[in-house]
Protein backbone atom coordinates (compact mmCIF):
# COMPACT_ATOMS: atom_id res chain seq x y z
CA UNK A 1 0.00 0.00 0.00
CA UNK A 2 1.18 3.43 -0.60
CA UNK A 3 0.30 4.50 2.35
CA UNK A 4 2.87 1.80 3.91
CA UNK A 5 5.25 2.69 1.73
CA UNK A 6 5.11 6.46 2.58
CA UNK A 7 5.79 5.73 6.09
CA UNK A 8 8.19 3.51 5.60
CA UNK A 9 9.76 6.26 3.85
CA UNK A 10 9.33 8.97 6.72
CA UNK A 11 11.10 6.23 9.19
CA UNK A 12 13.98 4.90 7.26
CA UNK A 13 14.71 7.92 4.88
CA UNK A 14 13.62 11.49 6.49
CA UNK A 15 14.06 9.57 10.05
CA UNK A 16 11.07 10.79 11.92
CA UNK A 17 10.61 10.10 15.53
CA UNK A 18 8.16 7.05 16.47
CA UNK A 19 5.40 9.30 18.31
CA UNK A 20 5.65 11.32 14.41
CA UNK A 21 5.32 8.61 12.24
CA UNK A 22 2.66 7.32 14.94
CA UNK A 23 0.66 10.47 14.39
CA UNK A 24 1.03 10.01 10.38
CA UNK A 25 -0.26 6.84 10.39
CA UNK A 26 -3.34 7.63 12.20
CA UNK A 27 -4.15 10.37 10.25
CA UNK A 28 -3.27 8.45 6.54
CA UNK A 29 -5.54 5.74 8.35
CA UNK A 30 -8.55 8.47 9.24
CA UNK A 31 -8.26 9.99 6.02
CA UNK A 32 -8.88 6.23 4.14
CA UNK A 33 -12.14 5.14 6.17
CA UNK A 34 -13.19 8.77 5.30
CA UNK A 35 -13.11 7.96 1.16
CA UNK A 36 -14.38 4.56 2.07
CA UNK A 37 -16.93 5.51 3.77
CA UNK A 38 -18.02 7.97 0.28
CA UNK A 39 -17.40 5.03 -2.01
CA UNK A 40 -18.84 1.57 -2.35
CA UNK A 41 -15.54 0.57 -3.90
CA UNK A 42 -12.65 -1.52 -2.06
CA UNK A 43 -10.06 0.35 -0.95
CA UNK A 44 -7.08 0.09 -3.31
CA UNK A 45 -4.17 2.65 -4.18
CA UNK A 46 -5.75 3.88 -7.47
CA UNK A 47 -8.75 4.66 -4.94
CA UNK A 48 -6.44 6.51 -2.76
CA UNK A 49 -5.07 8.48 -5.63
CA UNK A 50 -8.48 9.30 -7.25
CA UNK A 51 -9.71 10.52 -4.08
CA UNK A 52 -6.90 13.33 -3.32
CA UNK A 53 -9.08 15.88 -5.23
CA UNK A 54 -9.17 19.63 -4.09
CA UNK A 55 -13.26 18.74 -3.26
CA UNK A 56 -12.26 15.78 -1.54
CA UNK A 57 -9.79 17.29 0.41
CA UNK A 58 -11.94 20.48 1.39
CA UNK A 59 -14.77 17.31 2.31
CA UNK A 60 -12.18 16.07 4.94
CA UNK A 61 -11.36 19.70 6.22
CA UNK A 62 -15.04 20.01 6.79
CA UNK A 63 -15.43 17.51 8.97
CA UNK A 64 -12.65 17.45 10.63
CA UNK A 65 -14.01 20.71 11.52
CA UNK A 66 -17.40 19.65 12.02
CA UNK A 67 -15.50 17.36 14.58
CA UNK A 68 -13.99 20.25 16.28
CA UNK A 69 -17.70 21.92 16.72
CA UNK A 70 -18.83 19.13 18.93
CA UNK A 71 -15.84 18.53 20.77
CA UNK A 72 -15.06 15.16 19.80
CA UNK A 73 -11.65 13.83 21.29
CA UNK A 74 -10.01 13.16 17.58
CA UNK A 75 -9.90 16.79 16.52
CA UNK A 76 -10.59 19.45 19.14
CA UNK A 77 -9.46 22.67 17.30
CA UNK A 78 -8.12 24.18 14.02
CA UNK A 79 -4.30 23.48 15.28
CA UNK A 80 -6.06 19.42 14.58
CA UNK A 81 -7.37 20.36 11.35
CA UNK A 82 -4.07 21.81 10.11
CA UNK A 83 -2.25 18.83 11.24
CA UNK A 84 -4.25 16.47 8.95
CA UNK A 85 -3.88 18.53 6.33
CA UNK A 86 -0.24 19.08 6.68
CA UNK A 87 0.44 15.28 6.69
CA UNK A 88 -1.77 14.83 3.49
CA UNK A 89 0.11 17.52 2.13
CA UNK A 90 3.12 15.75 2.99
CA UNK A 91 1.78 12.36 1.45
CA UNK A 92 0.74 14.39 -1.65
CA UNK A 93 4.57 15.81 -1.89
CA UNK A 94 5.78 11.94 -1.58
CA UNK A 95 3.58 10.80 -4.21
CA UNK A 96 4.22 13.86 -6.51
CA UNK A 97 8.14 13.00 -6.20
CA UNK A 98 7.33 8.80 -6.93
CA UNK A 99 5.02 10.22 -10.51
CA UNK A 100 2.09 8.73 -8.62
CA UNK A 101 0.18 12.61 -8.66
CA UNK A 102 -0.14 14.92 -11.00
CA UNK A 103 0.15 17.95 -8.12
CA UNK A 104 -0.56 18.54 -4.53
CA UNK A 105 -4.48 19.26 -4.15
CA UNK A 106 -3.62 20.31 -0.43
CA UNK A 107 -2.12 23.84 -1.52
CA UNK A 108 -5.53 24.75 -2.94
CA UNK A 109 -7.59 24.58 0.45
CA UNK A 110 -7.62 27.12 2.55
CA UNK A 111 -6.68 26.32 6.44
CA UNK A 112 -8.78 27.60 9.42
CA UNK A 113 -7.28 30.13 11.17
CA UNK A 114 -5.16 29.22 14.50
CA UNK A 115 -5.79 31.39 17.50
CA UNK A 116 -1.58 31.96 18.54
CA UNK A 117 -0.18 30.06 21.71
CA UNK A 118 2.44 31.72 23.37
CA UNK A 119 4.98 29.07 25.37
CA UNK A 120 3.98 27.95 28.59
CA UNK A 121 6.81 28.55 31.10
CA UNK A 122 7.73 28.44 34.99
CA UNK A 123 8.50 31.03 36.75
CA UNK A 124 12.74 30.94 38.30
CA UNK A 125 11.09 30.87 41.71
CA UNK A 126 9.35 27.77 41.25
CA UNK A 127 11.98 26.08 40.75
CA UNK A 128 13.61 27.50 42.92
CA UNK A 129 11.29 26.11 44.95
CA UNK A 130 11.01 22.69 43.60
CA UNK A 131 15.04 22.06 44.26
CA UNK A 132 14.77 23.38 47.31
CA UNK A 133 11.99 20.87 48.59
CA UNK A 134 13.77 17.43 46.87
CA UNK A 135 17.87 18.78 47.65
CA UNK A 136 17.92 15.47 50.14
CA UNK A 137 17.97 13.22 47.29
CA UNK A 138 20.66 14.86 45.34
CA UNK A 139 22.68 14.56 48.55
CA UNK A 140 25.60 11.89 48.50
CA UNK A 141 24.85 10.69 51.96
CA UNK A 142 21.39 10.30 51.70
CA UNK A 143 20.32 6.64 53.72
CA UNK A 144 17.30 5.24 54.42
CA UNK A 145 17.41 6.81 57.63
CA UNK A 146 16.98 10.10 56.85
CA UNK A 147 13.80 10.20 55.36
CA UNK A 148 11.10 9.82 58.36
CA UNK A 149 8.95 6.98 57.94
CA UNK A 150 5.50 9.04 57.29
CA UNK A 151 7.50 10.11 54.22
CA UNK A 152 7.41 7.06 52.56
CA UNK A 153 3.91 6.06 50.86
CA UNK A 154 2.26 3.18 51.04
CA UNK A 155 1.93 2.70 47.57
CA UNK A 156 3.91 5.27 44.99
CA UNK A 157 2.01 5.38 41.68
CA UNK A 158 -0.31 2.46 42.64
CA UNK A 159 1.80 0.23 43.59
CA UNK A 160 3.59 -0.85 47.24
CA UNK A 161 7.50 0.00 47.10
CA UNK A 162 9.96 -0.02 49.60
CA UNK A 163 12.04 2.24 51.19
CA UNK A 164 15.19 1.25 49.03
CA UNK A 165 13.18 1.14 46.03
CA UNK A 166 11.34 4.67 46.81
CA UNK A 167 14.72 6.59 46.98
CA UNK A 168 16.05 5.56 43.87
CA UNK A 169 13.05 6.75 42.31
CA UNK A 170 13.23 9.87 43.89
CA UNK A 171 16.60 10.08 43.12
CA UNK A 172 15.14 9.63 39.53
CA UNK A 173 12.86 11.49 39.35
CA UNK A 174 14.64 14.54 40.81
CA UNK A 175 17.83 13.93 37.98
CA UNK A 176 14.63 14.06 34.98
CA UNK A 177 13.69 16.92 36.02
CA UNK A 178 17.19 18.59 36.49
CA UNK A 179 18.23 17.08 33.10
CA UNK A 180 15.06 18.42 31.39
CA UNK A 181 15.18 22.11 32.97
CA UNK A 182 19.27 22.35 32.38
CA UNK A 183 19.72 21.20 29.36
CA UNK A 184 16.11 22.29 27.49
CA UNK A 185 16.52 18.91 25.49
CA UNK A 186 13.21 16.85 24.54
CA UNK A 187 11.28 14.75 26.22
CA UNK A 188 12.30 11.53 23.23
CA UNK A 189 16.13 12.76 23.39
CA UNK A 190 16.20 12.10 27.85
CA UNK A 191 14.73 8.66 27.33
CA UNK A 192 17.76 7.92 24.06
CA UNK A 193 20.58 9.07 26.29
CA UNK A 194 23.41 6.87 27.30
CA UNK A 195 25.98 6.71 29.60
CA UNK A 196 28.57 7.51 26.61
CA UNK A 197 26.15 10.54 25.42
CA UNK A 198 27.60 12.33 28.80
CA UNK A 199 30.98 13.73 29.56
CA UNK A 200 31.17 15.23 32.85
CA UNK A 201 35.14 15.45 32.92
CA UNK A 202 34.02 18.25 29.37
CA UNK A 203 30.79 19.03 31.52
CA UNK A 204 29.06 18.00 27.98
CA UNK A 205 25.94 16.35 26.77
CA UNK A 206 25.84 14.92 23.12
CA UNK A 207 22.00 14.50 22.11
CA UNK A 208 20.23 12.89 19.30
CA UNK A 209 18.13 14.80 17.93
CA UNK A 210 15.13 14.96 15.21
CA UNK A 211 16.27 13.63 11.91
CA UNK A 212 19.12 12.14 14.08
CA UNK A 213 20.83 15.03 13.86
CA UNK A 214 23.67 15.58 16.53
CA UNK A 215 24.47 18.39 18.96
CA UNK A 216 26.19 19.18 21.72
CA UNK A 217 24.65 20.57 24.99
CA UNK A 218 26.97 22.37 28.25
CA UNK A 219 25.84 21.04 31.29
CA UNK A 220 26.19 22.81 34.46
CA UNK A 221 28.86 21.34 37.63
CA UNK A 222 25.75 20.98 39.91
CA UNK A 223 24.14 18.63 36.77
CA UNK A 224 27.70 17.05 36.46
CA UNK A 225 27.60 16.43 39.95
CA UNK A 226 23.95 15.06 39.86
CA UNK A 227 24.04 12.86 37.39
CA UNK A 228 27.52 11.55 38.36
CA UNK A 229 25.86 10.65 42.03
CA UNK A 230 22.69 8.81 40.21
CA UNK A 231 24.82 6.90 38.31
CA UNK A 232 27.14 5.23 41.42
CA UNK A 233 23.44 4.71 42.93
CA UNK A 234 22.52 2.95 39.69
CA UNK A 235 25.69 0.63 39.58
CA UNK A 236 25.68 0.09 43.00
CA UNK A 237 21.73 -1.18 43.10
CA UNK A 238 22.41 -3.38 39.81
CA UNK A 239 25.81 -4.80 41.38
CA UNK A 240 27.77 -4.16 38.74
CA UNK A 241 29.34 -1.78 36.36
CA UNK A 242 27.88 -0.62 32.88
CA UNK A 243 29.02 0.48 29.42
CA UNK A 244 28.71 3.64 27.71
CA UNK A 245 26.08 2.26 25.41
CA UNK A 246 23.58 1.45 28.05
CA UNK A 247 20.72 3.79 28.80
CA UNK A 248 21.74 7.05 31.07
CA UNK A 249 18.42 6.53 32.58
CA UNK A 250 16.70 3.29 34.09
CA UNK A 251 13.33 2.35 36.09
CA UNK A 252 13.89 0.58 39.39
CA UNK A 253 13.71 -2.47 37.34
CA UNK A 254 16.51 -1.95 35.05
CA UNK A 255 14.44 -0.87 32.07
CA UNK A 256 15.18 2.17 29.69
CA UNK A 257 12.30 5.17 30.05
CA UNK A 258 9.82 5.38 28.40
CA UNK A 259 7.20 8.53 27.49
CA UNK A 260 4.51 8.07 30.14
CA UNK A 261 6.87 6.95 33.02
CA UNK A 262 8.46 10.51 32.69
CA UNK A 263 5.03 12.33 32.31
CA UNK A 264 4.00 10.93 35.31
CA UNK A 265 7.16 11.91 37.26
CA UNK A 266 6.97 15.13 36.04
CA UNK A 267 3.79 15.81 37.18
CA UNK A 268 4.34 14.00 40.69
CA UNK A 269 7.47 15.95 41.39
CA UNK A 270 6.16 19.10 39.88
CA UNK A 271 2.24 18.99 41.58
CA UNK A 272 4.34 19.61 44.90
CA UNK A 273 5.31 23.08 44.37
CA UNK A 274 2.64 25.43 45.16
CA UNK A 275 4.00 28.11 42.62
CA UNK A 276 3.62 25.65 39.45
CA UNK A 277 -0.16 25.80 39.31
CA UNK A 278 -0.47 24.97 35.33
CA UNK A 279 0.09 22.32 33.38
CA UNK A 280 3.05 20.15 33.84
CA UNK A 281 5.57 18.38 31.33
CA UNK A 282 8.59 17.88 29.80
CA UNK A 283 8.20 20.14 27.27
CA UNK A 284 7.35 23.12 29.48
CA UNK A 285 10.50 22.69 31.08
CA UNK A 286 12.31 22.87 27.46
CA UNK A 287 10.31 26.46 27.47
CA UNK A 288 11.47 27.97 30.64
CA UNK A 289 14.92 27.63 29.88
CA UNK A 290 14.67 28.76 26.62
CA UNK A 291 12.69 31.91 28.24
CA UNK A 292 15.51 32.09 31.25
CA UNK A 293 18.37 32.08 28.66
CA UNK A 294 16.46 34.89 26.85
CA UNK A 295 15.85 37.26 29.52
CA UNK A 296 19.00 37.02 30.35
CA UNK A 297 20.53 38.20 27.57
CA UNK A 298 21.30 34.89 25.33
CA UNK A 299 20.82 35.82 21.81
CA UNK A 300 18.06 33.83 19.74
CA UNK A 301 20.71 31.69 17.82
CA UNK A 302 22.77 30.14 20.53
CA UNK A 303 19.22 29.24 22.02
CA UNK A 304 18.37 27.80 18.21
CA UNK A 305 21.52 25.70 18.55
CA UNK A 306 20.94 24.76 21.99
CA UNK A 307 17.32 23.52 21.43
CA UNK A 308 18.02 22.06 18.77
CA UNK A 309 15.49 23.78 16.24
CA UNK A 310 15.62 23.47 12.67
CA UNK A 311 15.16 27.23 11.81
CA UNK A 312 15.17 30.55 13.71
CA UNK A 313 11.05 30.88 13.76
CA UNK A 314 10.70 28.11 15.99
CA UNK A 315 13.23 29.88 18.55
CA UNK A 316 11.82 33.49 18.14
CA UNK A 317 8.26 32.26 19.76
CA UNK A 318 10.06 32.83 23.17
CA UNK A 319 10.54 36.52 22.70
CA UNK A 320 7.09 37.19 22.93
CA UNK A 321 7.75 35.96 26.56
CA UNK A 322 10.23 38.54 27.04
CA UNK A 323 7.83 41.26 28.08
CA UNK A 324 8.37 41.53 31.30
CA UNK A 325 12.18 41.52 30.70
CA UNK A 326 11.46 44.61 28.01
CA UNK A 327 8.84 46.27 30.60
CA UNK A 328 11.91 46.83 33.26
CA UNK A 329 14.33 48.18 30.41
CA UNK A 330 11.72 50.70 29.31
CA UNK A 331 11.00 51.92 32.84
CA UNK A 332 14.67 52.54 33.51
CA UNK A 333 15.63 53.72 30.26
CA UNK A 334 13.25 55.86 28.84
CA UNK A 335 13.12 59.57 30.37
CA UNK A 336 9.31 59.99 30.33
CA UNK A 337 8.92 56.40 32.36
CA UNK A 338 11.85 57.18 34.82
CA UNK A 339 9.84 60.67 35.35
CA UNK A 340 6.71 58.66 35.77
CA UNK A 341 5.09 60.02 32.74
CA UNK A 342 5.20 63.47 34.09
CA UNK A 343 6.62 66.81 32.07
CA UNK A 344 10.18 68.20 33.03
CA UNK A 345 13.55 66.44 33.62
Amino acid sequence: MLTDDFINYIANVRRYSLRTRTIYSDVLKDFVEFIIGDSEEKYTDELLIKSLTPNMIRSYEVKLMSKAKTGEKSCDDPRTVNLHLSVLSSFCKYLLKNNKLANNPVKLIKRPKEDKRLPVFYREKAMEEYFALTEMYANEDLTGKDIPTENIPVKHFGRKVSREEFIYCKRLARVIVSILYCTGIRRSELISLTIGSVDLSRKEMTVKGKGDKMREIPIVPSLCKEISLYLQATESKMNSARSLSDPLLLTWNGNRLYPVYVDREIKGELGQVKGITGRKSPHVLRHTLATELLNNGADLNSIKELLGHSSLAATQVYTHNSIEKLKKVYNNAHPRAKSGGQNGD
